[in-house]
């Protein structure tokens, strides 16, 4: 199937990161006056189909961009498009074979999904592109080194708090679009004959190639925390609690002073929580939607560590959490005991006295994979086959040079908190590069399958929205060659 200018084809083969797609949404959400020429600024609040009448008539009319494209209630700068080339140039992105046309009418399909999602109701919190705008100017700061010169120049603005406010606009749009597009397809399924259709059309010729796959387990060892250490965390919780009720002490310079949270220190451990949608770990969860505002909870345990958490506002659903994560520490001794005992389960492995499989269900600290005797689960396609290729770099670099069947020596792993674990591995299986076989490879051709599916119900719904929808292309991309009917002829 060839698809020309279709969104997910077009995200498939760009593969945007976060940044891409947030340029790409890069009309502001103003609405202004149109003519064919001329944009005439105006106050936000007016819509694009009213008429040149409607400018006030002490307003002066100055011309500062064209109209590229009008889609519903939002319009597409001819200025959107370059705007955007520069700033996926700025993060890196490879435009070369972005042809103008690709990139508007990606420019156009996103505002007819952010218009339908407005007339669908589909609602999008405020408080939750607050926090994402949050975390994206700590990254986009980080990786300028800290220079807020540079980002401002970046989105040609004069304060942060304008840009911040561009980047809310730019965030609610995105938003938009990605809810209408997941209600497209949120119940689009694929039957097991479905599947062997799908996959009985294809050419012999034309069927997909798989890459050589590995079945890899693992077997962790993890230091572990003494009782006392615990215990002074917690005790350290507690006195934090007891200042900020007792002394009045702020909860935010608390975390920003003491949390071991990364993503969220910096902001006074500030998380937006929504009931349908599952964001942080259970026990957070659970915790946080059993206080009241302004109640602090007593310290808890999750598998990051220990934490308080204090409700700031409840809108529904929608839980504005602050918390302070600390992490128990381990001492030396405890390392160098984790990883004398792997040691020692390796050896027994390596003497015939145990199988792999089984040292993993009775020695593995790591609960996700022990009983399955320490078989990998790869998250993108929830097997146990990990193509070759795609294997994330630092795992691929700990078993490149591994034999089907060899255990590796034991490696040091640190997370992201600098915990310390241990853990060996082995290559289970290994299934050389192959043509597509129903029966070996069912889920990736269900995963195809399934694709297809949803790029056929993303064709319909544009072809039918396209035509209820008020659209008007300026002379620029009338040249373009839309697959969808977007000029309306």
């Amino acid at each position: 199937m060839l698809l020309k200018i279709k969104n997910l084809k077009f995200i498939n083969n760009l593969k945007f990161t976060t940044v891409a797609l947030l340029c790409l949404g890069n009309a502001a959400f103003a609405q202004e006056i149109i003519e064919e020429d001329v944009v005439a600024k105006v106050d936000s609040t007016t819509l694009v189909q009213n008429t040149k009448s409607d400018v006030p008539s002490n307003y002066k009319k100055q011309k500062v961009d064209a109209v590229a494209a009008v889609v519903g209630d939002f319009i597409v700068l001819e200025s959107d498009v370059d705007k955007t080339y520069l700033q996926l140039e700025a993060q890196g992105v490879n435009v070369k074979d972005i042809e103008p046309c690709q990139l508007f009418g990606k420019l156009l399909e996103d505002k007819l999904y952010a218009h339908h999602a407005i007339q669908d109701s589909i609602i999008v919190s405020d408080a939750e592109i607050r926090s994402m705008v949050d975390y994206q100017m700590e990254q986009f700061l980080a990786e300028l080194n800290g220079d807020m010169k540079r980002l401002l120049a970046l989105y040609e603005k004069d304060t942060e708090k304008a840009v911040r406010e561009e980047m809310f606009e730019i965030n609610k749009k995105n938003k938009l679009a990605q809810e209408m597009q997941a209600k497209i397809v949120s119940e689009i399924e694929v039957t097991p004959e479905e599947v062997r259709l799908f996959f009985s059309k294809i050419p012999k010729e034309d069927r997909p190639t798989f890459g050589t796959e590995l079945k890899v387990a693992q077997i962790v060892s993890e230091p572990k925390v003494s009782e006392e250490e615990e215990q002074r965390v917690i005790d350290r919780l507690k006195q934090f609690k007891a200042d900020i009720i007792e002394k009045g002490a702020s909860f935010r310079s608390k975390a920003v002073l003491y949390s071991e949270d990364p993503g969220s220190a910096s902001r006074g451990g500030k998380y937006t929580l929504n009931k349908k949608k599952p964001r942080m770990v259970k026990e957070f969860r659970q915790v946080a939607f059993a206080l009241q505002e302004g109640e602090i909870s007593e310290p808890f345990k999750s598998d990051f560590g220990y934490h308080i958490i204090t409700v700031d506002k409840i809108r529904g659903q929608e839980y504005d959490v602050s918390h302070i994560l600390l992490t128990p520490k381990v001492s030396s001794e405890a390392i160098a005991e984790a990883k004398e005992r792997l040691e020692k389960v390796r050896e027994r492995i390596e003497s015939g006295a145990i199988t792999f499989a089984d040292a993993a269900r009775e020695a593995s600290d790591e609960k996700e994979t022990r009983n399955d005797g320490g078989q990998l689960i790869n998250p993108a396609t929830q097997d146990y086959n990990f193509e070759l290729t795609k294997l994330d770099t630092e795992l691929y670099s700990q078993i490149q040079d591994l034999k089907e069947g060899e255990v590796s020596l034991v490696l040091t792993e640190q997370d992201r908190t600098g915990n310390v674990k241990f853990k060996i591995l082995r290559v289970t299986d290994r299934i050389n590069e192959h043509e597509a076989n129903y029966a070996r490879d069912y889920l990736k051709i269900r995963e195809l399958a399934l694709d297809e599916k949803k790029i056929k119900a993303i064709e319909d719904w544009q072809t039918e929205k396209i035509e209820d929808t008020y659209i008007k292309i300026g002379s620029k991309y009338r040249d373009c060659d839309f697959s969808g009917n977007w000029l309306k002829k």
